[in-house]
């Protein structure tokens, strides 16, 4: 199966990039190291289930097995101990990356009510940026009869940029709707 966006950014966007930051060497053009996903689940302190469950979810929308993430504090106001798992997580690199970065621009984020973008002070300094996503349900993957509650996730989208300014750059380009 071709990859639209992995196509589309070795054609069009990396020598548009080039041109829009004033890079010669190719290398230095800023790509999509990473994709991260996150689930936060804090009721899986109380039942196990609800893990297996965010697991399954997250394993769907990423299209690659999720492991679950532990705690690295006991907090005992919440019940929770060291090593105990509160959450899920998945790391997408290469052809998956582009083709979940793909979906989530092009079918997911049209599905969410009231949208009008994402802010630019989410970049981190070092060229991530980090976005959240309040419900699952926009991913058509996930079965709206099965789920049993509306989980939200964050993404975190690591690029090879040093600054802000080329990472923001390779974010419009790839048609993430940036505002502001």
């Amino acid at each position: 199966m071709k990859n639209g966006l992995k196509d589309r950014y070795q054609s069009e966007i990396r020598p548009a990039l080039a041109k829009e930051l004033g890079v010669s060497n190719p290398f230095e053009v800023p790509t999509i190291t990473k994709v991260v996903l996150n689930m936060g689940v804090g009721d899986a302190a109380q039942d196990s289930k609800v893990l297996n469950v965010a697991l399954e979810e997250l394993s769907l929308i990423a299209g690659q097995r999720a492991v679950p993430t532990r705690a690295k504090k006991s907090i005992a106001t919440y019940k929770i101990r060291v090593g105990m798992p509160i959450g899920a997580r998945v790391t997408l690199r290469r052809e998956r990356m582009f083709e979940f970065l793909d979906r989530l621009i092009n079918i997911a984020l049209p599905r969410v009510r009231d949208f009008h973008g994402f802010l630019s002070k989410s970049l981190d300094g070092h060229g991530n940026y980090s976005l959240g996503i309040k419900e699952q349900i926009i991913f058509p993957e996930i079965n709206y009869d099965r789920i049993d509650k509306i989980r939200g996730l964050d993404v975190t989208i690591c690029t090879s940029a040093t600054n802000d300014k080329s990472a923001l750059a390779l974010l419009k380009a790839i048609n993430l709707p940036i505002v502001r």
